[in-house]
């Protein structure tokens, strides 16, 4: 049993604890990062980048269907043996060792093994063999876990052992029959996928299909995946589900009928990893989701920071935002806080300010690699009228631009921009279709920006590009 001390101390090793733990030593301090699995966690391995590399051979098929010319030399379906291997690839066949040999070169030591925080500012670490060692943080520790799929209390679903996001992501055969419980984002994605690998997939979509986003998102996407062969089934509730002795999976449903699949995915929602990291030496609840202030330091039911605003907690296990990206924006702001402390210099948490992740709250920008393709940023407009904003609802047509005509034949979308009418700035925007998500970035910084709209119209489109919606949005809504 050893004992060695670090100024950070950092649990999870997944993208945000990767960032964090950069930016602290970047800021000339020492940090300790703890993994019990990959280094570079489940965006690197069983989400965002394998999901992404599954999607992306069928979007490129897909797109030079859309161009004459380019059409005729598609002789061929996708080589679905090919899309597995690249995906394995961009999984780095589920091999940590670039990303270990990044640690060592970033200067961050890391421990693998279970963490377990043992009392303030002491985390004790369990190696695979069963060795301890007690590490001691100067001034901070941070929880970086992450979160596991949330299984629901369905009668007989765990006992079926259902596929999650990484069993799906992960899998070496495309099943011919694939169900899956659940219609957001995980659901929306992954049926696309495996729809164009070759599954016949039944999605049982009680709340509807991205339902969270602007009501035309959904509608267009359920429409696109019942094109592709999709059974969508809007309002549809599992009751029970058993793994019968061939192996294939019956679900019932709670109107009383019955569906058969060869493997059920199970993409409901998310639960935090923090069931076993020691929360309760500090007096809180193992898991649960942790509160956080702006600066991400973990705060108790009074509000107040614990102790002396030694623990931190970053990414999703904080609930603040469920994406990779938005959970790196907040390990810089942490990091930087954490710093700032270290050394007794100002922390500024006022809106936008350095320290503080205000972006969660106001301009989240989210792609959904879906077909059509789902780019958004901010508030819809729901969100808006429920915040009690005076707003005006701005629509256009994405194809009445000579830029998607050329983009692709029979190029077929549509923009909104949520307007703030007091202050003439736009609250959110959101784009469906064929390529959008290069154009989200825009719309970002114009919504962080608080960009006027009379400035806007000075930020001049090229021509012929689908960004000509910038100009057609601004002109319907007047000058």
């Amino acid at each position: 049993m050893g004992t060695t001390e670090y100024d950070v101390i950092v649990i999870g090793a997944g993208p945000v604890g990767e960032n964090l733990a950069d930016r602290v030593v970047q800021g000339g301090l020492t940090a300790a990062i703890v993994e019990r699995e990959l280094v570079g966690g489940e965006c690197s391995y069983w989400a965002c980048m394998p999901t992404k590399a599954l999607l992306r051979s069928g979007a490129a098929l897909r797109a030079a269907r859309q161009v004459p010319g380019a059409r005729e030399a598609v002789t061929g379906e996708l080589d679905v043996a090919a899309v597995l291997r690249r995906r394995d690839a961009f999984a780095s066949d589920w091999q940590d060792d670039g990303q270990v040999a990044w640690l060592e070169q970033a200067g961050i030591r890391l421990y693998r093994g279970h963490g377990w925080i043992a009392s303030e500012k002491v985390v004790e670490v369990t190696g695979a063999e069963g060795a301890t060692t007690t590490l001691t943080a100067r001034h901070a520790v941070v929880v970086a876990t992450g979160s596991g799929a949330l299984i629901p209390d369905i009668d007989g679903l765990r006992e079926a052992a259902p596929w999650t996001s990484r069993e799906t992501v992960a899998a070496k055969e495309v099943p011919g029959r694939l169900a899956m419980i659940g219609g957001g984002v995980v659901a929306s994605e992954l049926a696309t996928a495996f729809t164009e690998l070759g599954s016949s997939v039944t999605m049982l979509a009680r709340d509807g299909v991205l339902h969270l986003a602007e009501p035309f998102v959904g509608e267009r996407v359920a429409e696109s995946l019942q094109d592709k062969g999709v059974s969508v089934r809007i309002g549809a509730e599992a009751g029970s589900v058993n793994r019968n002795d061939d192996g294939t999976v019956s679900i019932t449903l709670t109107t009383g009928e019955q569906l058969e699949a060869d493997e059920l995915l199970v993409a409901t929602g998310r639960t935090p990893n923090t069931q076993d990291i020691g929360l309760e030496t500090v007096g809180l609840k193992p898991g649960a989701w942790l509160t956080v202030d702006g600066t991400m330091r973990v705060v108790g039911d009074d509000g107040a920071p614990i102790g002396d605003g030694w623990l931190y907690a970053a990414g999703d296990v904080n609930r603040r935002i469920l994406l990779t990206h938005q959970g790196k924006y907040q390990a810089r702001a942490a990091g930087d806080a954490i710093v700032a402390r270290a050394k007794g210099q100002a922390v500024d948490d006022s809106p936008w300010g350095r320290h503080a992740a205000t972006a969660d709250e106001r301009a989240v920008p989210q792609v959904v690699f879906t077909e059509p393709e789902i780019s958004s940023v901010g508030l819809t407009a729901a969100d808006a009228e429920a915040a009690g904003l005076r707003i005006r609802v701005v629509d256009y047509d994405l194809a009445a631009t000579a830029g998607s005509a050329l983009q692709a034949e029979g190029y077929q979308g549509h923009a909104r921009m949520v307007v703030d009418e007091d202050r003439k700035v736009i609250l959110g925007f959101t784009l469906v279709g064929p390529d959008v998500a290069e154009m989200l970035h825009a719309a970002t910084i114009a919504v962080v920006g608080e960009v006027p709209l009379d400035r806007l119209w000075h930020a001049v489109p090229a021509f012929p590009t689908v960004s000509e919606v910038w100009l057609r949005l601004l002109e319907a809504y007047g000058r």
